[in-house]
């Protein structure tokens, strides 16, 4: 069976995998874990090229912090109007599919801020882009699992680090961009381009999988009722992409404003928190199988709290520049190990556990950085960061709340 790979859910997915995994060649097995790593890519560099960015459309469009703020939370509008049906459409339609069509329109959005002239179209830009980025996280992650499954150990991190590796990779791609005095229009277009191509090249690998026609009741009975266990790890990783979402929206503007870099030392600190938060990812599997997940995600958010405060207590650009490095390493295992314990959830399709988790986790990936805007209009962002530094601390209160985790 070479050319696709599918899978039906049974109640307890283990065996579905291992059949899956016996039809399919170790070779092929492989080249489908690259092409799920590459919409990884794919989908983060769309993100990190989006944010290497907004300083330069911040300043073409004459925006306040204030008037950033409110424009931002677009973003999370979007996500929300569509997070009630995006794992529902992974489902009846397929992850494969809405990982191709959501990734597709997602490169759309992202080349449609780089035409915004005035608020009102930034603002319409970005809640598309917010629908976009819901239906390709849910759908991509969905894959991700499946593919962890097939391999029978822990991938969910690796994969997290193609993403964290496409935002480095966005912040160096935006610092040539900006050297060479390219606007952010063009800047998208070419990225746009190149993730087009990394679809066509892999969409035909990603595994196809179906649920048994009697478990569509019991999923709308999870959907109105959500797993409490769920709740828990969305909440978890709501502090985790909280302290994330500022690091993409803010830093850039935190290092401009606050520790005055100069030039292209503005991407100096959303770089060093990508760099550290790609290699805490590809490292994250085993740390993991060293430690545990229990005592990773407690010092994880001890990380996040303490580099937020250093920076806050340190605005100068070597502290600053080591302590984004420190928060980076942070949230870098924190959403893969709450993606992966939702994704094994007995009797529930993967694609609907997530949804769950996301409904939680994303609005602090999203309110975070126009809600900072805001409290840095009325105070400043030195006080916005120390703010978000508790949340830190709160994933490791939050860690002995899911007994889910137990190794």
């Amino acid at each position: 069976m070479q050319g696709e790979v599918k899978i039906t859910h049974k109640k307890g997915t283990a065996l579905a995998y291992k059949k899956a995994y016996k039809d399919v060649k170790a070779s092929y097995l492989n080249r489908i874990r690259w092409a799920v790593t590459l919409f990884y890519f794919a989908m983060g560099l769309n993100f990190a090229t989006w944010a290497s960015r907004i300083p330069d459309i911040k300043t073409a469009l004459h925006l306040s912090e204030g008037d950033l703020g409110t424009i931002l939370f677009c973003i999370p509008v979007g996500q929300l109007c569509l997070m009630p049906f995006s794992g529902r459409l992974a489902v009846k339609y397929g992850s494969h599919r809405m990982a191709v069509l959501g990734l597709s329109f997602y490169i759309l959005a992202l080349i449609s801020l780089g035409l915004a002239q005035v608020q009102w179209q930034l603002s319409l830009a970005l809640f598309f882009f917010g629908m976009c980025s819901n239906l390709t996280n849910i759908s991509v992650n969905t894959q991700g699992i499946y593919t962890e499954g097939l391999f029978g150990r822990a991938v969910m991190s690796s994969f997290h680090g193609a993403w964290s590796t496409a935002g480095f990779t966005g912040a160096l791609i935006g610092i040539g961009m900006k050297s060479f005095k390219i606007d952010p229009f063009m800047h998208f277009v070419i990225v746009g381009v190149v993730l087009w191509s990394v679809i066509f090249l892999n969409y035909r690998y990603l595994i196809k999988a179906k649920s048994q026609p009697g478990q569509a009741s019991e999923k709308k009975k999870l959907f109105a009722k959500p797993d409490t266990v769920l709740l828990w790890l969305g909440a978890m990783s709501f502090c985790c992409m909280l302290s994330e979402g500022i690091m993409f929206d803010w830093s850039g503007v935190y290092f401009t404003d606050v520790i005055k870099a100069e030039g292209a030392l503005g991407v100096l600190g959303y770089a060093s928190f990508m760099a550290m938060m790609a290699t805490g990812r590809f490292m994250g599997d085993i740390v993991v199988r060293k430690i545990g997940r229990k005592k990773m995600l407690i010092i994880s958010g001890c990380f996040i709290s303490t580099g937020l405060y250093i920076a806050v207590l340190l605005p100068y650009i070597v502290p600053a520049t080591l302590a984004f490095m420190m928060v980076g390493l942070g949230v870098s295992t924190v959403v893969p190990s709450v993606y992966s314990i939702a994704g094994r959830r007995p009797n529930m399709e993967p694609s609907i556990a997530l949804q769950t988790v996301s409904s939680v986790s994303f609005l602090g990936f999203m309110l975070g950085p126009p809600v900072i805007g805001h409290v840095a209009h009325l105070t400043s962002l030195r006080i916005s960061f120390a703010i978000i530094g508790v949340f830190g601390f709160l994933i490791a209160f939050l860690v002995y709340k899911v007994k889910a985790i137990t190794e």
